[in-house]
């Protein structure tokens, strides 16, 4: 079975077969209509013979049998002979059963002569000159024809036997030659197989040559399959290698924030146990390890958030009313920042005094949607200067926010919404630098509502546009 377990041999054993088999038909049919159409040519001999009568077996072929049976009556012996070749005396019959059941109905019919083979005869009875009659049954042998047939059936044997050999060795040729596209389709794939792509950055660039890609073919459609699955592997083994790198930079940055406050806490501690009489020292101590616990739970939180939305957690979906919710956040944003121009624009068909429901409401979570008003007003209070004017847009389906500030730096715009990336410090207004996880918050947020969030920050003129799905 082993033999048989490649592609080549099944195709070959299969091709030989079917040579093997319309050979044999062939011969078969062949013989057979040969040996009806010889039958047929001697039954005509034998209808064509001379019937000399019961005097002798004068004029006739060679190998022509004669037996004479007597009627009721009659004082002819009964005798058999057949004629020689070498014109030698006749041989005679000694067994003579059988010739009597073949009719007189004068069409030809087989016996079969003991010692002499199978002869095709025809019997007819002859009148006597004394009123008596005998039956004559003359015929010819059936050998010629079985020899002729013998030889064309071995003939053919041999032709088919050679036929197939010769099948066998061109199909073997042609198969693998036709199946030379697939072995380098085959390599290809053991060559990507042997690659280490347990770990690292892998790049498979290995691919299946253009020329055997050609979707016309059975071979080009396993190759363009194969070049396809290739590509999917690549971009699969990137975007894992981006997941992991994004992994070791994330805990590393969150290693590096939780660092700070825990080494600040550590040294006002310190502080305190050495000088537990400095009333002034203690009161300093425990509030600095206040204001950094704080901040580490702050970003333990945020840090949580992110990790609660990165694994798929669902968020509530209830009705949000989002212009009363930006009309109280801008609102707030007055109150706590006086120094920044803070206007809301709403659409013609809102009015901050009418009902609530005359508002724009997407479905959401509440607490998060705001979180994610009070991170983006936050990141204008922080970056930009006194005097900037900030723009909230309420729209049918999101809002913007705009300001006229210096804007985000080029080499920060592109990565904004990345974990731990933080603005220039030079342009922070406000004293306190962050951990540099509002926006990549903001977009987690939005993602997981099924919306999008977009910068498009230049120098005076910087919006983020969210959009929520209604």
């Amino acid at each position: 079975m082993r033999l048989f377990a490649t592609l080549t041999a099944r195709l070959v054993v299969t091709a030989v077969a079917l040579v093997a088999i319309v050979c044999i038909l062939i011969g078969t049919v062949t013989a057979v209509a040969l040996r009806q159409q010889l039958m047929d040519r001697l039954d005509q001999d034998v209808h064509s013979i001379d019937h000399p009568g019961p005097q002798g077996a004068r004029n006739m072929a060679p190998d022509t049998l004669q037996v004479v049976l007597p009627g009721a009556g009659s004082s002819v012996a009964k005798q058999g002979q057949i004629l020689n070749r070498d014109e030698s005396e006749p041989t005679t019959i000694s067994n003579l059963d059988g010739f009597e059941d073949v009719p007189t109905d004068r069409s030809v019919h087989s016996v079969n002569v003991p010692g002499h083979g199978t002869y095709r005869v025809i019997a007819m009875q002859v009148p006597l000159q004394d009123g008596t009659s005998v039956t004559v049954v003359t015929g010819l042998p059936t050998s010629r024809v079985d020899d002729t047939i013998a030889g064309l059936v071995r003939w053919e044997a041999l032709l088919t036997f050679v036929g197939v050999i010769i099948a066998a060795a061109a199909g073997t040729v042609v198969v693998r030659r036709q199946l030379r596209p697939l072995r380098e389709v085959a390599a290809t794939a053991h060559t990507v197989a042997e690659l280490p792509l347990a770990t690292g950055d892998i790049g498979v660039t290995e691919r299946v040559p253009e020329r055997l890609t050609d979707a016309r073919t059975e071979v080009g459609q396993v190759g363009n399959a194969l070049n396809t699955l290739l590509e999917h592997v690549e971009s699969s083994l990137a975007a894992r290698h981006r997941s992991e790198q994004q992994v070791r930079q994330f805990v590393a940055d969150a290693s590096h924030e939780l660092r700070t406050p825990l080494t600040t806490i550590r040294g006002y501690t310190e502080l305190a146990r050495k000088h537990p009489e400095d009333t002034g020292a203690t009161k300093l101590a425990f509030a600095k390890v206040e204001e950094e616990s704080g901040r580490m739970t702050s970003l333990v939180e945020d840090l949580l958030l992110l990790a609660r939305l990165d694994a798929g957690r669902p968020l509530e979906h209830h009705p949000v009313d989002l212009t009363r919710l930006l009309i109280e956040t801008v609102s707030d944003a007055r109150v706590v920042d006086p120094d920044r121009r803070w206007q809301l624009v709403l659409p013609s068909s809102a009015d901050p005094d009418a009902d609530a429901d005359s508002g724009v409401v997407v479905p959401g979570d509440e607490q998060r949607i705001h979180q994610v008003v009070t991170n983006l007003l936050s990141n204008a209070t922080r970056y930009t200067p006194p005097g900037t004017t900030v723009t909230v847009r309420v729209l049918p389906d999101g809002f913007d926010v705009h300001d006229d500030g210096p804007g985000f730096p080029p080499a920060i715009a592109a990565h904004a919404f990345e974990r731990f990336v933080r603005g220039d410090e030079s342009r922070n207004r406000g004293g306190e630098s962050g951990a540099g996880l509002g926006l990549s918050l903001v977009q987690a947020i939005v993602h997981s509502h099924g919306g999008s969030v977009a910068l498009d920050s230049r120098p005076g003129d910087t919006t983020i546009r969210v959009r929520l799905p209604h």
